[in-house]
């Protein structure tokens, strides 16, 4: 029957309160608990669970509180440092080893790698001082040198480090052209974007060591990478043709400067030794002057016979009998070929000439009249 149907007691006014509706009884409640936790008259109301023993809580207080305990050992390996909080205050650094502390929520342990070497990469498009636009990818190797700088000075070290470096590139990059960015200037920038790094950490106590900075990717933007190609190119081109011509200029010019040296020292020796004869002829021409006159015609005699042993002695000789007056002469030319000099080879036709045109044809036997009679005096 609905609630607004007649007949007594049918409204929702009218009704008596319900059972439940009102209060709670704080006097059963406090009967309850007695009763559960082992007070009150030690009977246990029908439909509730025995209460617990008051030695087996304690015993499973004891097990919490032995569990607690262990919880406060921990382990610091050789490589690491462990930082203590004891209600958020720096309590002390602790060493490598098994260590204790108070458990939670007394004490925390921040447990920091201070050997390892971490790394942190960075790329950004940046400005250089010619005002071009380049794409800059390093990596950066850092570790941890002062564990309790680390972990109070600032709130994320590695996050401190990443902007740092962000800045430091953009410091080195703006500061050089294009060029210089995208070709020899790599090595001088990654040296120079450590130092500012370092500089920037120490001024921020966020105490990192930077290890290392590799300048990994240094280009211009997509659009325009193929004419920085090119021109990258051509300039390699430009740089090998020069240590080529360099190379060349170094093999020959070491050459050229020992060749001219030499040359100068044999036209010095040819020079000296041209002298040095000069001198001697002048020297024995002067003794053969003193001796001419002396005795001229002991003199002209003696030159006469030198000269003629010198020029007779080395050369095939004809003998002519001029007495006869015979017509023809046969002369040997196989053998004259055969002994004559190579350089004499193409005169042999001299020695087909007339009996009368050989020079001193008429003087090899009875000789010039006018030098006989002179030897004859």
């Amino acid at each position: 029957m609905a609630w607004n149907e007649p007949g007594p007691g049918k409204d929702p006014w009218s009704q008596g309160p319900k059972k439940g509706d009102g209060p709670p009884d704080l006097d059963e409640m406090l009967k309850r608990f007695k009763s559960r936790f082992g007070g009150g008259s030690g009977r246990t109301p029908p439909g509730t669970r025995a209460p617990l023993p008051f030695g087996l809580m304690g015993l499973i207080a004891a097990l919490f509180a032995v569990l607690w305990l262990v919880s406060g050992f921990y382990v610091v390996d050789e490589q690491e440092r462990a930082v203590t909080l004891r209600f958020g205050k720096y309590v002390g650094t602790t060493e490598p080893g098994l260590r204790w502390h108070i458990p939670w929520p007394v004490d925390k342990v921040e447990i920091v790698n201070t050997t390892g070497v971490r790394e942190a990469r960075d790329e950004a498009t940046m400005l250089t001082r010619d005002e071009n636009i380049v794409v800059v990818e390093l990596k950066v190797q850092y570790r941890v040198s002062n564990v309790e700088d680390y972990v109070f000075s600032v709130n994320d070290p590695d996050l401190t480090l990443r902007q740092a470096t962000t800045s430091a590139v953009r410091a080195v990059v703006g500061r050089n052209s294009m060029d210089f960015v995208l070709t020899e200037g790599r090595e001088e920038m990654a040296d120079r974007t450590k130092a500012i790094l370092q500089d920037l950490l120490d001024s921020y106590n966020v105490g990192l060591v930077v290890t290392e900075v590799n300048l990994q990717q240094a280009q211009p933007p997509e659009p325009v990478q193929a004419a920085f190609a090119d021109a990258i190119k051509a300039r390699e081109d430009q740089q090998r043709a020069r240590n080529e011509a360099l190379a060349y200029a170094n093999d020959r010019l070491p050459k050229a400067r020992g060749a001219a040296a030499r040359q100068v020292e044999e036209a010095t020796a040819y020079r000296d030794q041209v002298v040095a004869k000069a001198e001697g002829d002048a020297a024995r021409f002067q003794q053969l002057l003193v001796e001419y006159r002396k005795s001229p015609r002991v003199t002209r005699e003696r030159l006469y016979l030198d000269t003629m042993s010198s020029v007779l002695g080395s050369s095939s000789k004809v003998l002519v009998d001029v007495d006869k007056g015979s017509p023809m002469f046969y002369l040997p030319l196989d053998q004259l070929m055969k002994s004559a000099p190579a350089a004499a080879r193409d005169s042999a036709s001299d020695y087909t000439t007339a009996p009368s045109a050989l020079p001193g044809a008429g003087g090899l036997q009875g000789g010039d009249p006018s030098r006989s009679r002179d030897r004859g005096r």
